[in-house]
């Protein structure tokens, strides 16, 4: 059980982290999320130990850390998003070093961690021969030596190719059904797949905290309608939507506008649906009296991305990235 209350950490006049709390208990995989500088690796370096809060409190398994800091050190597993490693050792040698330093059996312990993450092909080679993906792999088998309760994982899958993305994500799931994993990632598509919850950190506070199979519905719309049609320009079409009942807010979508020898320009919006109404019937029984030809009326689930960027986008790291874009 990981417990921290009105968490802060201030770097001079910086907040990075502001009066955070949140609960994890034990067995449970989750998704730590948040933009560049939202404070989610100095968040995960507090849990750890690595850095002291400037205020709050951090309990593991209902001790204080920095009270009890070995004590607690020794439950917690931790590989930051480019794992330190000796690239003149041998991967063995590596590990048993790791294992010597750790008070743990060598001739136990490696045997173990090589199957577990699946280093068998590479233990007689140099770190730095490795690839990227393999390199991950024995950082990984370096957090877990001292068989933690906790695993704490920043950017695991960063730098990897699709398919050590998905050795890599099959593992944290194998590794996550013993033990409490929290993950820090860019990739939201991973969350999704891996993670039992999601926290959304923005701007140093916390602005989510949810199971992920309920984060639509708790902070977003779960689903929209995309709408094309020709005849009218976006400024009459979105006036002639938002009439209805359970439309919410109306973009513009860019269209194809191609196929079947349909060569006449048309009008794309994405319409926002309240509260899981269904509105497609209406929608098409608006167009037609309002004179429009109706292309295409298609129902888009909201992706975690979606919500990701509605609760974040007034975060101050946020915009900066998007300015850079």
């Amino acid at each position: 059980m990981i417990e921290v209350c009105k968490l802060s950490k201030h770097f001079g006049s910086f907040k990075a982290v502001d009066e955070i709390t949140f609960s994890i208990p034990t067995g449970q995989i989750v998704g730590l999320l948040g933009p560049n500088g939202a404070g989610k690796s100095t968040t995960m370096r507090m849990i750890t130990g690595f850095l002291q809060p400037t205020s709050g409190l951090i309990k593991i398994d209902g001790k204080n850390i920095e009270e009890n800091a070995v004590e607690c050190k020794k439950k917690i597993g931790y590989m930051p998003e480019s794992a330190p490693l000796y690239g003149e050792m041998i991967v063995d040698d590596y590990l048993r070093y790791v294992a010597q330093i750790q008070g743990q059996n060598p001739d136990e312990k490696v045997p173990v961690l090589c199957r577990e993450c699946g280093l068998k092909e590479v233990m007689h080679k140099n770190i730095s021969d490795l690839s990227r993906g393999y390199r991950q792999r024995v950082g990984l088998a370096h957090a877990l030596m001292n068989d933690p309760e906790i695993l704490i994982l920043d950017e695991p899958t960063s730098g990897l190719d699709p398919n050590q993305i998905g050795e890599v994500r099959a593992l944290i799931k194998e590794i996550g059904k013993t033990r409490t994993v929290i993950i820090s990632t860019h990739i939201l598509g991973e969350v999704e797949m891996i993670c039992d919850r999601v926290i959304i950190i923005s701007g140093g506070k916390l602005v989510a905290d949810s199971p992920t199979g309920e984060l639509r519905e708790r902070y977003g719309t779960s689903a929209s309608v995309f709408v094309e049609v020709s005849g009218c320009g976006f400024e009459k079409l979105s006036e002639t939507l938002k009439k209805i009942d359970g439309v919410g807010a109306v973009t513009a979508e860019k269209t194809e506008n191609a196929g079947l020898g349909h060569n006449e320009k048309t009008t794309g919006v994405l319409v926002q649906v309240k509260d899981n109404i269904e509105i497609r019937p209406q929608i098409a029984e608006a167009v037609g009296k309002a004179g429009f030809e109706l292309y295409e009326l298609s129902l888009r689930r909201n992706s975690l991305e979606d919500i990701f960027h509605t609760l974040t986008e007034d975060s101050p790291a946020e915009n900066a990235l998007t300015e850079k874009k």
